[in-house]
């Protein structure tokens, strides 16, 4: 975690959204060092020690979206896998996943689309 830097383009996020597995004291200290407002749902098995923790849960639905969309990627192999070697061929790609299911979406009875 300490040699995670911002992105060169911008600053710290605001706000971090993880799952479960990211509810460990270690990267809520290190999200606090950095003043960034953690959206993590805590353990079970943390309660006992560390009190219940709020959770905004408005936020934490946002999340749900990505997840959504990368599992809904997924579904194509080489978009899940990445056999791309260049990073612009594989965004190229990705592109192409995205319109090709919403048009699958648009026209679902076309009878050209047999793959």
């Amino acid at each position: 975690m300490h040699r995670v830097r911002p992105p060169r383009w911008t600053d710290w996020q605001l706000r971090v959204a993880g799952d479960k597995g990211y509810s460990y004291p270690a990267i809520r200290a290190w999200l606090e060092d950095r003043v960034i407002e953690q959206v993590i749902p805590q353990r079970s098995d943390q309660e006992r020690y560390e009190g219940r923790r709020t959770l905004d849960r408005r936020v934490y639905k946002k999340r749900v979206r990505v997840e959504r969309c990368v599992g809904w990627l997924k579904e194509n192999r080489r978009a899940g896998t990445r056999y791309d070697k260049l990073a612009s061929s594989f965004v190229s790609f990705v592109n192409l996943a995205i319109i090709r299911k919403y048009l699958r979406i648009l026209a679902p009875d076309d009878p050209s689309d047999r793959t």
